[in-house]
């Protein structure tokens, strides 16, 4: 049924330009909420997540493509509703309406029976993320042991469903298909995402002003003009930041034209507003990776030679220029940086505790502004508190294995695309010691790409 709803979907307007029903509902969607939901309350929150809901079944019957950019849709907009909504309606500390996304990436986890059913030979596709799923879930149990049953059933929802839907990913999406449909999509929310954080930057609105005020967020910035570390649509600088990476390199590979270079132009000014180093590294790191292939050589040094002029502009440019260049000298600081030396804290503070978190503490729901509470950075020192040191290994280890496979089938393939799998898991890699990447949209990104081989070489790899 899905294969005959896309196969109609391809003689309209929408489906020659990429975009599949599914981005259309969830715009739609958003929309409506954007206009209403400050007027209707409180119940707009539980009404969005069961929109959300509604807005995942409709996309995964039209077909997994047309999902991937429904989710692409919910995931980069929704913490801009919630924060609309919010302003009518008092803030949610909870932040209810962000579960609306994520709940809908679980929708097609109940095709997974199907598959199972049959018993055919995976070849070991699926062994890191059922490890990953593993210590998640083995986290969940150690929270629920010390009746932090909220704090179980939020690291469940925001760790498991991108564990789930990859594993729908590795198992039913076609590579290419899916990486053009990520481009189209990326194509429309990149122009209105960089827009949106340039203006935030310059005029932050009441919705963000108000949510800024409460958010136990203390990497955001101030609520002032010039003074945010823009996050634009999204939940934080990280989220805004690493989505933008992504879509940037995908829309660089995968459309050509002037246009849509021209369209992403003002998320590179936002990106570099967002202040967020990691982000930064990723990309230099996925860049150099495309430098090691002659099929993506070329493009990658325009790339660079872009983003260079474009970062010298903005050097220039007041009021950016200070900021941006303030944080860019920052890089050369090594050791001598405050955010370095806090994370070498961390790892200290850890390993001195009495048991030294050799079981972990499960998932845990901290205001990190508070006093005496430990700040989590990174996928090392959020594995290790969650899960403890052997679990932790377990889950990182799983996951270098996952970005090992879609590097190694770089080498293998000639084609661009596995290229570009291959640059992304790296950029992936580079993030691992300063960024969570497993956790709701960091991980629906993770996964989504990373676990995009073609089945035959996995089989491949089952065998050998």
């Amino acid at each position: 049924m899905m294969a005959t709803a896309d196969q109609t979907l391809t003689v309209s307007t929408l489906a020659r330009t990429g975009i599949r029903r599914g981005f259309v509902a969830a715009a739609f969607f958003l929309m409506v909420f954007m206009l209403l939901g400050g007027f209707i309350g409180s119940m707009a929150r539980p009404l969005f997540i069961i929109g959300c809901v509604f807005t995942g079944i409709f996309a995964w019957r039209v077909g997994i493509s047309s999902h991937f950019q429904a989710s692409l849709v919910l995931l980069s907009f929704t913490p801009f509703i919630r924060r609309v909504v919010d302003l009518g309606a008092g803030y949610d500390e909870l932040g209810l309406m962000l579960t609306g996304p994520l709940l809908a990436l679980i929708v097609p986890a109940v095709s997974l029976h199907e598959i199972f059913s049959r018993r055919e030979p995976l070849g070991g596709r699926l062994d890191p993320l059922i490890i990953v799923g593993a210590c998640v879930i083995y986290a969940a149990i150690l929270s629920f042991l010390q009746w932090k049953v909220n704090d179980a059933a939020s690291g469940l929802l925001k760790f498991l469903s991108p564990v789930l839907y990859g594993t729908v990913m590795s198992l039913r999406a076609d590579r290419d298909e899916i990486l053009e449909a990520a481009a189209s999509a990326f194509t429309v929310i990149l122009p209105l995402t960089g827009i949106y954080g340039i203006i935030q930057y310059v005029d932050p609105q009441a919705w963000d002003q108000y949510w800024m005020q409460f958010a136990p967020i203390l990497s955001i910035g101030q609520p002032v003009p010039y003074g945010i570390r823009v996050f634009s649509t999204m939940n934080s600088p990280a989220s805004f930041a690493s989505f933008t990476v992504a879509g940037l390199l995908l829309i660089a590979y995968l459309r050509s034209g002037f246009l849509a270079m021209l369209l992403a132009m003002p998320s590179i000014l936002a990106l570099l507003l967002s202040l967020y180093r990691t982000a930064w590294i990723a990309l230099a790191v996925a860049l150099l990776f495309c430098l090691l292939f002659s099929q993506t050589r070329a493009k990658a040094q325009l790339i660079i030679f872009a983003l260079v002029l474009g970062g010298t502009v903005a050097l220039v440019t007041p009021p950016f220029s200070e900021v941006i260049g303030d944080r860019l000298a920052t890089l050369g600081q090594g050791s001598q940086d405050g955010s370095f030396q806090e994370r070498l804290d961390q790892y200290s503070t850890l390993w001195l505790l009495p048991d030294s978190s050799v079981i972990g503490s499960g998932f845990t729901t901290t205001d990190v502004g508070s006093a005496g509470q430990l700040p989590i950075d990174g996928m090392i020192i959020t594995c290790w508190t969650m899960m403890g040191i052997i679990g932790g290994i377990l889950c990182l280890c799983s996951l270098i294995w996952a970005i090992t496979r879609a590097v190694r089938q770089a080498f293998l393939s000639s084609s661009r695309q596995a290229v570009l799998i291959g640059a992304l898991a790296t950029g992936s890699l580079s993030q691992m010691p300063l960024a969570t990447i497993l956790s709701a949209e960091a991980g629906f990104l993770f996964w989504s790409f990373v676990v995009l081989i073609p089945s035959s070489n996995l089989n491949r790899e089952g065998r050998a």
